[in-house]
């Protein structure tokens, strides 16, 4: 049920850094107008802000049109609800503010700032935020207690003309409607006679029940308990206002009693509530939804055991179903800013459920069964509520939530073409930022052993560190004496349970030395010169442990230039048969991603080299949720001007052209040609319907220099360079890596993506 729930491992010390690391925080401002010239900065300010701020004092809605407000939401909490840490006050807040802002933007676009209110009083926290009124498009309440948070979110909501919506009870009740909307389906249940017991009468307890009510569960037929038993006709120790409208005739006077014959379980309260022998008293196929934070009411492999029809759903990641407010929250803001709806009524939370069930039933795109290794689960028991990656998301839920706000009569600024919206959601986020989370999801579901050739380096061990806590597999470290006092140093706890190999006491020596004597015999080496090998070089023995299976994939490159860990991992590693082994640098911006190749192996590639690159990169495109658009890129384009460089390049083309491949792809081509549009348009008879996406470079020279620019100087996140073509899986990361890239190259190679 909460944003974060999953038993994903780390250090303390590791999240402080993270937070902590380059600009503190998570969030920043960034201008979206040019600022470079005198010019500019008049625009922006004085005295050409003038003629907006008169636009706007004649006709308000025009701060929709020339301002942030249309797209802007304030993420507002006291703190005194923060996660499951309770009461710690505005200020502690804020670190789990910005991260909701960072979703808002990450998975629907929505630009969002985070503000704490120094208060627990809610007279003081309303005045102060309906004074903000005019600076945002919506307001997104987050992590205030009950009962307050009801009273302040009504009261807003009474006050304010713009959407007023507190995630904790109603993204929570959105999601649950959704599962529960499928998991009736799969039982043969009807919401209008389905029994639910519902234990937990907090904020997101009675926004649960308070939803699937006015989705047809009749109210006589939902019981909802607290700390002291069931919520009764005629009780009075305990009650509230919102309590009380939730009171039934019934004779069951807790839990156990409760749940006799019911249907449904939904639980919002605390870990271990539900207990086995209730779960066995409750009907057939039971519905059950133990969503407690960050361990549920029971967990799902002793429900499994007590009810082995049971369909169960958690707040956790690390199970199936999980009730996860991110599928909701981002895309209900979307539809709704995208109308200028003055609310965010009970229709448009009903829609939203309704599409997010809907999106489950159906067959899973291609991009994502690509990142779970064609994996990906379909519609059933354990599926009936879709993944958060989704990418479908963006486009289904806005445009339900967007339709229902024009029906029911709270949109300002209705869509005339619901269709073109859709294709305009689809085309606002980049799919690659889904499928990397995806790729790191399929990790945890098929966990791999990789070999961190470079162990006894620390950013190398503190990837080993978070590859492992991470739970997307085991890293086989290679490295001397007295590693394990460093993962110790480091605050691993168990260093003995990491799997360690030297070649000092490696029984695998021997057979390591044949192999390799076998390889280079001819090649100028003695039988000595395979032994020091083998026994010195890291490189040569990591990459002999893959050569043995001992590990599914390598990553290193941290203590030497990429050609000449590339020169000592090809001694032991072979191109694939029939392929030619390449790196690919990926440039991921906000809307669009660049696959730029090859940038780090063939110094002067052949005319059948550059064809088997395109025809290599454009897969990874395809893996990664792009249609490829493939530009072979020159000084000249189209033959201007002419030169003496361009024959391979043109070569290349007229192979694909034999080989017909099946994506778009033209050349030869300069840059500008290839990525901007209107030059694109001047040469009509190009092969390409818009910007290219995948480049492919005439030399390695350009090809290094280009990318190592791009990683400098870009406004993107660069991946890379991913090694392609190889045998088994290797990655050779730059001298420069972080931990965080060891750790993504290293989920890429093991998971398939880059191969």
């Amino acid at each position: 049920m909460m944003d974060s729930g999953s038993k994903v491992q780390f250090s303390d010390r590791e999240a402080l850094l993270y937070h902590e690391h380059g600009r503190p925080g998570k969030i920043e401002i960034v201008a979206s107008k040019p600022m470079a010239t005198q010019r500019d900065l008049s625009l922006a300010y004085s005295p050409g802000v003038a003629v907006p701020v008169l636009a706007i004092a004649e006709d308000p809605a025009k701060a929709y049109d020339y301002t942030i407000k249309g797209n802007l939401v304030a993420v507002i909490s006291n703190g005194t609800a923060i996660l499951g840490l309770g009461n710690l006050g505005a200020l502690a807040s804020k670190p789990v503010m910005e991260g909701k802002a960072v979703l808002f933007k990450r998975f629907a676009d929505v630009d969002s700032i985070d503000l704490e209110v120094d208060t627990e009083d809610p007279q003081r926290f309303i005045e102060a935020v309906e004074l903000l009124a005019p600076s945002f498009g919506g307001i997104n309440l987050e992590d205030i207690a009950a009962p307050n948070c009801f009273i302040i979110e009504q009261a807003l909501k009474e006050k304010m003309n713009i959407p007023v919506f507190h995630d904790d009870q109603h993204g929570t009740a959105i999601i649950t409607a959704a599962g529960l909307i499928n998991a009736c389906y799969l039982t043969g249940r009807d919401l209008a006679t389905v029994k639910v017991v519902v234990n937990g009468a907090g904020a997101a307890a009675i926004a649960c029940t308070s939803l699937i009510k006015s989705m047809g569960v009749r109210h006589e037929n939902v019981i909802m308990c607290d700390r002291k038993g069931t919520i009764y006709q005629g009780r009075l120790e305990g009650m509230d206002q919102w309590k009380s409208a939730h009171a039934v005739p019934t004779e069951a006077r807790d839990l156990t009693e409760a749940l006799v014959g019911a249907d449904v379980f939904l639980g919002l309260s605390a870990a271990g509530a539900l207990k086995p022998a209730m779960v066995k008293d409750m009907a057939h196929a039971p519905i059950i939804f133990a969503m407690a934070n960050p361990d549920p009411e029971i967990s799902p492999p002793d429900a499994r055991a007590a009810r082995p029809d049971a369909i169960i759903a958690t707040g956790r990641s690390d199970f199936p179903n999980q009730v996860n407010n991110v599928l909701c929250f981002p895309f209900i803001f979307r539809g709704a800013l995208d109308v200028r709806a003055t609310a965010i009524n009970e229709e448009m939370k009903i829609a939203a459920a309704y599409a997010i069930a809907d999106l489950a039933r159906q067959q899973v795109p291609e991009e994502v069964a690509a990142a779970y290794g064609g994996r990906a689960s379909s519609f059933g028991p354990e599926y009936i509520i879709p993944s958060p990656f989704d990418p479908r998301l963006m486009e289904i839920v806005p445009a339900a939530v967007a339709k229902a706000a024009m029906e029911t009569g709270v949109a300002q600024k209705p869509i005339a073409d619901l269709d073109a919206y859709r294709t305009s959601l689809r085309a606002r986020l980049n799919p690659t930022t889904s499928v990397l989370t995806l790729a790191y999801e399929a990790a945890r579901a098929n966990p791999k052993r990789v070999v961190f050739a470079e162990g006894e380096e620390e950013v190398v061990l503190r990837a080993a560190i978070q590859f492992r806590d991470g739970g997307y597999g085991t890293p086989v470290l290679v490295g001397r004496e007295g590693l394990r006092d460093k993962l110790k140093e480091m605050g691993v706890a168990d260093p003995e349970s990491y799997e360690v190999h030297n070649s000092v006491n490696s029984p695998h020596v021997p057979q390591m030395v044949e192999i390799l004597y076998e390889r280079l015999q001819r090649r100028g080496y003695l039988r000595r010169d395979c032994e020091r090998m083998v026994n010195r070089d890291r490189n040569i023995f990591g990459s002999l442990l893959l050569k043995l299976g001992l590990g599914d994939a390598m990553i290193t490159g941290v203590t030497r230039t990429y050609s000449q860990t590339m020169r000592e991992v090809r001694r032991v590693i072979d191109h694939a048969e029939g392929k030619t082994p390449f790196g690919i640098h990926v440039l991921v911006g906000q809307h669009q991603t660049i696959f730029m190749s090859d940038t780090t192996v063939n110094e002067r590639p052949s005319a059948e080299m550059l064809a088997d690159i395109a025809e290599r990169t454009a897969q990874v495109a395809r893996r990664m949720g792009h249609e490829p658009r493939v530009a072979f890129l020159s000084y000249s384009t189209f033959g201007n001007p002419p030169g003496s460089w361009l024959d391979n390049i043109r070569d290349a083309v007229a192979i694909l052209d034999q080989r017909k491949p099946g994506f778009e792809y033209e050349g030869e081509m300069a840059p500008d040609v290839a990525l901007n549009e209107k030059v694109m348009a001047k040469y009509p008879f190009c092969r390409l319907s818009g910007p290219a996406n995948v480049l492919v470079m005439p030399g390695l020279q350009s090809a290094n220099l280009s990318a190592k620019l791009m990683r400098e100087l870009g406004g993107g996140a660069v991946i890379g360079p991913m090694l392609v073509g190889m045998e088994h899986p290797v990655q050779v990361a730059t001298m420069a890596s972080p931990a965080s890239d060891l750790v993504t190259l290293a989920v890429l190679a093991a998971g398939g993506i880059a191969q």
